[in-house]
């Protein structure tokens, strides 16, 4: 009931923000947005899941054709209406986990599929920075977008930095965490328990990485061709509001708000995402302008995802528990 209640404060300063930064003019010209672009836009985030659930069939080798792809479809919704209402998305890879265990997919491969899915993701943005990077020694940038330029890039290095650390250090963050353990009271069986749970999915992510480089190629060209789709909203719903803003600051202010969305912690980032997007916008467009457009852009990119999400995520996950719990009732 309390994550409802946090969920609901953080929907409704989510919707608060750019009601407040538009006023009076927000409601003409959300009236004024074509309904044809909006189903247009709609319809690219469900190509985002089914681009999304193959890059998870694949990703899974074998495994994956046993998945099928109007369950993989499934799962990707209802991992995504996790991650959406989840401090942090924290409940994302827990929801992938629990629904390929009962496509007897181990916890170690479904966590390792994650990892390497969210490490996909960081290469695509990391490869789109020295893009738009390699852009602006040869193109003029305005100051605000240099900023943002400079802010996504920072993120991107602490990010690449945390994971080379990780991976370098692996051995000795696992003696590091046993230790911490043993501090914390916790017996030496749930240490080893943890421990072999640690090195199965180390040895899951190596055998991912040890597919095909032909699959590998694959999974990372459907990478971009999803966040290419995703980042393209926010530019596409502001040509629809009639203004001309180039894709470059559209794509780095996306990046920065969700960014900032992740680490308040907040379900969804609902709130800060809006609030940042708020500042870095405003003064490209202008406040009108950009209320409309994060309004617009947010029930694309979030409050599709709870609609759309959170009956498959009922049907595939939380039904079959309350049976359970009801048979046990009875």
């Amino acid at each position: 009931m309390n994550r409802l209640l946090w969920l609901g404060l953080a929907l409704l300063v989510a919707v608060l923000v750019p009601a407040w930064l538009g006023g009076s003019e927000l409601l003409p010209r959300l009236q004024r947005f074509d309904p044809g672009l909006m189903m247009t836009l709609l319809g690219m985030i469900v190509l985002c899941w089914i681009i999304n659930a193959a890059r998870l069939r694949l990703l899974l080798g074998q495994q994956g054709a046993q998945l099928g792809r109007l369950r993989s479809l499934g799962v990707v919704m209802a991992t995504e209406f996790a991650i959406c209402t989840t401090p942090g998305g924290s409940g994302g890879p827990l929801t992938l986990m629990t629904l390929l265990a009962r496509e007897r997919i181990g916890a170690a491969r479904s966590g390792a599929v994650f990892a390497m899915d969210q490490l996909n993701d960081l290469l695509f943005f990391f490869c789109a920075m020295l893009a738009i990077a390699g852009y602006a020694l040869f193109h003029s940038l305005g100051r605000s977008q240099e900023g943002m330029l400079l802010g996504s890039a920072a993120l991107l290095c602490v990010a690449l930095a945390v994971i080379v650390l990780l991976s370098r250090y692996r051995r000795a963050m696992m003696r590091g965490n046993g230790r911490l353990l043993r501090r914390l009271g916790v017996s030496a069986v749930r240490r080893r328990r943890w421990a072999r749970k640690l090195l199965h999915f180390v040895h899951a992510l190596i055998d991912t990485w040890r597919l095909p480089k032909r699959v590998l190629a694959l999974v990372f060209a459907l990478t971009c061709v999803h966040w290419s789709l995703r980042y393209s909203v926010l530019y596409l719903v502001l040509k629809g509001l009639g203004v001309d803003l180039a894709w470059i600051p559209s794509f780095l202010v996306q990046m920065l708000s969700l960014s900032a969305g992740q680490f308040s912690l907040l379900p969804g980032g609902a709130g800060a995402a809006e609030l940042t997007s708020a500042t870095l916008l405003s003064p490209l467009v202008g406040s009108s302008t950009a209320a409309a457009a994060i309004l617009i852009w947010r029930a694309i990119t979030y409050y599709f995802y709870l609609l759309a999400g959170g009956p498959v995520f009922v049907c595939l996950l939380a039904r079959p528990l309350l049976e359970r719990w009801r048979r046990q009732a009875g």
